[in-house]
C-alpha cells in the first residue's frame, strides 16, 4: 500500500476514534446528571413516610422553586427539560457507540464476547429500554397525566393519594420493582463506566472504589425507590 493511500486511512481512523471518545464523554457526562436527579427523585419520594401533609408539601414546593424571580413551575420546567435533553444525548450517543462497537467486532469474537463480563454490564441495552419505556409510563402515571390505575381517572391534584392508590395494586408494584431491578443492574455497571471514561480508574484501586461506587449507588438508588411502593403494598404507608 502506498503512502497516499495509507494516510488518509490513517486520518479517516484518527477521526473516527476522537468522535468516539467524544461520544463516551458525552454518554457519561449525561449518565452521571441523571445519577444526581434519581438521587433527589429518591429523597423526594421517601417524604411519603412523613404522611399525607409531608408528602404533599414536598411536592407543591417544587413547583414554587425559583419564584418570584420565575413563574410557577418554572424552575421545575427547566430542570425537566434539561433532563430531556441529556436523556435524548444518552439514548443516542448509547445507540451510536453500539453500532460501531457492532460494526468493528470481528465474526470470530462473537461467540467470546460474554467472556468475563457481568451480568449488569451484558443487560445495559436491554436495561436501558426496560428504563425507557418505564419512564414514559412513569411521566404518565404521576406527571403529565396523572393517570390513576386504579379507578382510570386523571389529573389528580393530591399526589400522595395517587402514589398510594398506585402502589396498592400489587402489579404495579410488581411492575415498579421490575423496572427499579433493571435500574439498578444499569447504574452498577453505568457508574464504573462513566468513572472509567472519565479517567477515574487509572489504578487498580480506582478501579475497585468505581466498582464498589457502582454497587453503592445502585443500591441506595433502587433500594430506596422501592420501599415506597413496597410499604404502600403491606400497609406501612395508607391514606
Amino acid at each position: 500500500m502506498t503512502k497516499g493511500t495509507t494516510r488518509p486511512e490513517l486520518a479517516k481512523g484518527s477521526r473516527a476514534a476522537r468522535s468516539t471518545i467524544a461520544l463516551k464523554i458525552l454518554m457519561a457526562v449525561s449518565g452521571l446528571l441523571f445519577i444526581g436527579f434519581v438521587l433527589g427523585h429518591m429523597y423526594g419520594n421517601l417524604k411519603a413516610f412523613g404522611g399525607e401533609d409531608s408528602f404533599n408539601d414536598y411536592a407543591h414546593h417544587l413547583r414554587e422553586l425559583g419564584e418570584p424571580l420565575l413563574p410557577y413551575e418554572g424552575l421545575l420546567w427547566i430542570l425537566r427539560l434539561g433532563l430531556i435533553a441529556a436523556l435524548v444525548v444518552h439514548v443516542v450517543t448509547a445507540v451510536l457507540l453500539w453500532k460501531r462497537a457492532a460494526g468493528a467486532r470481528p465474526v470470530k469474537y462473537v461467540a467470546k464476547r460474554h467472556v468475563g463480563s457481568t451480568v449488569s454490564s451484558r443487560t445495559m441495552r436491554y436495561g436501558g429500554l426496560t428504563i425507557l419505556v418505564f419512564l414514559i409510563w412513569h411521566l404518565l402515571n404521576f406527571t403529565i397525566v396523572k393517570v390513576n390505575p386504579a379507578n382510570g381517572d386523571t389529573g389528580s391534584d393530591n399526589p400522595y393519594a395517587l402514589l398510594v392508590d398506585t402502589f396498592d395494586l400489587w402489579w404495579m408494584t410488581i411492575i415498579y420493582l421490575v423496572a427499579m431491578l433493571a435500574l439498578a443492574l444499569h447504574l452498577h455497571h453505568g457508574t464504573f463506566s462513566a468513572l472509567q471514561t472519565l479517567g477515574f480508574t487509572n489504578t487498580a484501586k480506582s478501579r475497585a472504589r468505581a466498582r464498589a461506587a457502582g454497587w453503592v449507588i445502585a443500591i441506595v438508588v433502587a433500594g430506596g425507590f422501592s420501599l415506597v411502593p413496597l410499604s404502600v403494598l403491606v400497609g406501612i404507608i395508607e391514606k
